[in-house]
């Protein structure tokens, strides 16, 4: 487990290492990356989450304060974060079965995991960003946020869920062996799912 803690970083400096040790079907191993991919997949979430439509409006509720807001941020991500790992997991399953490739539905998913690392750093971004510049009317319809400042923190985490869009093509690539074709595939319906998950909050 301790070894998988160090391949975190590496994720982000070496990722081919991490995405070919990933390729280990050993029990053990394969249970060893469970702590690591639960907390980037926990911050992951969380950073998406804050990103919501929905939580731009979550203190318009006069009877919330901070610590209600940091509770149900941090359950709304634990489910956020679950669900989308869990079903871009399975897109990418089925994208690599598409092609031919035979492997575990585990495997997709922790694939999919270490690849969210770098969106799940962006929380180490926008949080101090919104408490900083915007505090709570980050959270409030009309505050000072509804400008270009709302549009850089977002852009920002954008860039970053880019960064992991391109660790994940590198891991179908790498851990699965796949064709360009396949991990074509796999990249745009986990795009459609991506954008199913955006949109969701709002609508409630």
């Amino acid at each position: 487990m301790r070894q998988w803690w160090r391949r975190v970083p590496r994720t982000l400096t070496r990722p081919t290492e991490v995405f070919v040790a990933l390729q280990d079907d050993d029990e053990t191993d394969v249970d060893a990356r469970s702590e690591p991919i639960l907390a980037i997949v926990l911050l992951a979430g969380m950073a998406g989450i804050l990103l919501t439509p929905t939580w731009g409006t979550l203190l318009d509720d006069e009877s919330l304060d901070w610590m209600v807001l940091a509770v149900v941020t941090f359950i709304g991500g634990i489910f956020y974060g679950t669900a989308g790992y869990f079903l871009l997991g399975a897109v990418v399953w089925l994208g690599a079965r598409a092609v031919g490739h035979e492997t575990r539905a585990r495997k997709a998913r922790q694939l999919v995991g270490f690849a969210a690392l770098p969106f799940s750093l962006s929380i180490l971004v926008t949080v101090p960003a919104i408490l900083l510049a915007f505090g709570t009317d980050w959270f409030r319809t009309g505050g000072s946020d509804d400008g270009s400042g709302r549009t850089v923190v977002v852009s920002l985490a954008f860039a970053l869920a880019l960064w992991s869009l391109g660790l994940l093509a590198l891991g179908l690539r790498t851990t699965f062996e796949l064709p360009w074709r396949g991990v074509i595939g796999a990249l745009a319906l986990s795009a459609v799912i991506v954008a199913a998950f955006a949109v969701l909050p709002s609508t409630f």
